[in-house]
This record gives C-alpha cells, structure tokens and sequence, in this order.
C-alpha cells in the first residue's frame, strides 16, 4: 500500500477536486468520482447489515463483498485498472444459487421490510441497483472494466436473496405487493 495520511484533512479538496491514486485531480461532481462514493455508500449499508447480523454464513459472504467493493473503488480511483474479474462474479453467482435453493419459488413482488436486519438488506440491494446506473453513466464517457457492471448487476441480485433467506431463517413471513391494498384502505 501506497503512502498513509497521517491525518484526516488535506484541504486540497477545498476547492472542490478530489485526488485520484494516479495522481490527477478530478472535480467531486466528476461521474468517476461519483461513482466511488456510491461504491462507498453501498459498503456502508453492507456494513450496517453485517452489524446486525449473527455468526454465519451471510455475515462471512458479505465480508467478502466488502472487500470486493474496495477492489472496485481501487479500479475506480484508478482509471484503466482492472482488478475485478470473471472469476468475482462467478462466485456471487454461486452464492446466489446456493442460497436461493432453500427459498420458495418467487411468485409475486416482496415489499422491503420485515426486520431490521432484512430491511437493511434490502436498503443495500436499492443502494446497488444506483451504483449500477452510475456505473452505467459512467461507461457512456470512460472506459471501464466490463466485468466490475456484471459483479454489481450480480450483487443486488444476491442482497435481494440474502434478504429473503434471512427472513426464513427468522421465521418472518414476506409481505407481497398488492396494488388494490393502498385503495382499499383509504376507503378510495
């Protein structure tokens, strides 16, 4: 690892740039940079599932995929590095597959909710799926590893079953999406 900040503040983003670990400076509007704080802010929501999650194997998975996050920042903070491969989205599609095997099969839309610990799993897949359209944008205007779209695209799939898995290992029941619900308490 590169030089450590011996303290917090620089000040030179005051002016509104942020450094790059290439050495460059890009505005913090910047979609690149953007990008790494939506990669920053989706890590956090991992994090804050894994403060409530136990012992197991969803805890150790999301670990992992914090790691990976900051392999994608890393790719991000330097353009034209590649560090996310084939093989990081093959994983979390095995997981995928692995935890969706003991869920019942998906018939209707599932309201977030349900715990705190389901809900903030399903606060990580939103925060995902807007790191994916930022990655989007992203890709209209720099190049950037195909691979790193996929593991995103992957990823809030997976948060989406982990979610539902953690609801049966509660013993929670899914609410399901019903559009006549709201009419029909309103007295509409």
């Amino acid at each position: 690892m590169g030089n450590r900040l011996t303290k917090v503040y620089t000040r030179t983003g005051d002016q509104g740039s942020t450094g790059m670990a290439d050495g460059s400076r890009r505005p913090k509007n910047d979609p690149r940079v953007h990008c790494m704080g939506e990669i920053d802010e989706l890590n956090t929501c991992i994090g804050m599932s894994l403060s409530l999650l136990e012992d197991g194997s969803i805890q150790q998975l999301l670990f992992a995929v914090q790691h990976d996050l900051f392999d994608i920042g890393a790719e991000l903070c330097q353009p034209g590095k590649q560090l996310i491969t084939s093989d990081y989205v093959d994983s979390l599609e095995a997981s995928a597959d692995d935890f969706n095997a003991g869920l019942s099969d998906l018939k209707e839309f599932i309201l977030p909710g349900g715990s705190q610990t389901v809900a903030s799993l399903q606060l990580a897949r939103a925060v995902c799926r807007r790191v994916e359209r930022a990655l989007v944008t992203l890709a209209e205007t720099e190049a950037q590893n195909p691979f790193t779209c996929q593991y995103i695209n992957r990823l809030s799939d997976l948060l989406f079953i982990l979610a539902r898995a953690q609801s049966q290992a509660e013993g929670g029941g899914e609410v399901y999406w019903n559009s006549k619900y709201s009419r029909l308490n309103r007295g509409d």
